[in-house]
């Protein structure tokens, strides 16, 4: 009989005391709480670290000041046999965890993602930037990456998958973005599935920085580049296409595609 999985939640944090609260306050009202939750302080001014201890997180300190480098910290240093990545703006609702591991009862699927829902907003300027930013994002790399890619602040990996490519990640460039980098490094031929139910509430007071919205942009097409022979659509189709069942990491029997996209079909084309 297969053991239960167990869960790490990894939180990347600079500075972002209130918002971090508010997101350990929501993990700790989970119907199904994490087994672990690792924040790792990427070098905060504020009192960061002091409220992840008095919420009883376990919290590690990564000195290389790159969100990437926060990241793969915790994913190093979780136990879970899952990791769940949120950042500090993100404020799951109670059930989201539960939800997001029924995925994991297919054992062919290696991570689970949703979209976020930018809260703080007019309801035009939410609609708006739903659209011009979350949708365009899994539109634009669900065709470059020929399945859904990950969203950092609501994914969920098994931690042998994690393992498998973490000497590939670029995880001291402080101009990549992480998530879309782990996207580009986990084998085409992994399922990963992007459930557009499972809605995260993040902060929407980053598509408001309208210069900052230029550099995530540069940082997206640099970290695609860096992706090198892995992100060639021919690769990335011989991958999907022809993988045999050693492709996928940990013991599975034979290789099946797993569903990459749960319901409502409409908003983003599936791979």
């Amino acid at each position: 009989m297969r053991r239960p999985d167990t869960v790490t939640v990894v939180v990347p944090v600079l500075d972002d005391a209130d918002q971090l609260r508010r997101c350990l306050a929501a993990l700790a009202r989970q119907t199904r709480l994490p087994d672990e939750v690792v924040v790792v302080d990427n070098g905060s001014s504020d009192d960061s670290a002091a409220v992840a201890s008095q919420a009883g997180a376990r919290v590690l300190h990564e000195p290389v000041r790159a969100i990437a480098a926060a990241a793969s910290r915790g994913y190093d240093a979780a136990t879970g046999t899952l990791i769940a990545r949120l950042d500090s703006d993100s404020c799951p609702g109670p059930d989201w965890l539960e939800r997001a591991l029924r995925h994991f009862d297919d054992d062919r699927v290696v991570a689970v993602t949703g979209p976020g829902e930018f809260r703080g907003l007019g309801r035009l300027e939410r609609a708006f930037w739903h659209v011009a930013y979350m949708r365009a994002y899994f539109a634009l790399m669900t065709a470059a990456l020929w399945r859904p890619p990950l969203f950092g602040s609501n994914l969920v990996i098994r931690r042998h998958a994690w393992e498998a490519v973490r000497s590939r990640v670029h995880r001291y460039d402080a101009d990549v973005h992480d998530d879309v980098d782990l996207s580009v490094q986990l084998d085409p031929a992994w399922p990963v599935v992007l459930d557009r139910s499972l809605v995260m509430s993040v902060s929407g007071e980053p598509v408001r920085d309208l210069p900052g919205l230029v550099v995530r942009t540069r940082k997206a097409l640099r970290t695609l580049a860096l992706g090198g022979f892995r992100i060639l659509p021919v690769v990335r189709a011989v991958r999907r296409c022809w993988a045999t069942p050693r492709a996928v990491p940990g013991a599975v029997a034979e290789r099946v595609p797993g569903p990459d996209v749960v319901e409502p079909l409409e908003e983003v084309p599936a791979s």
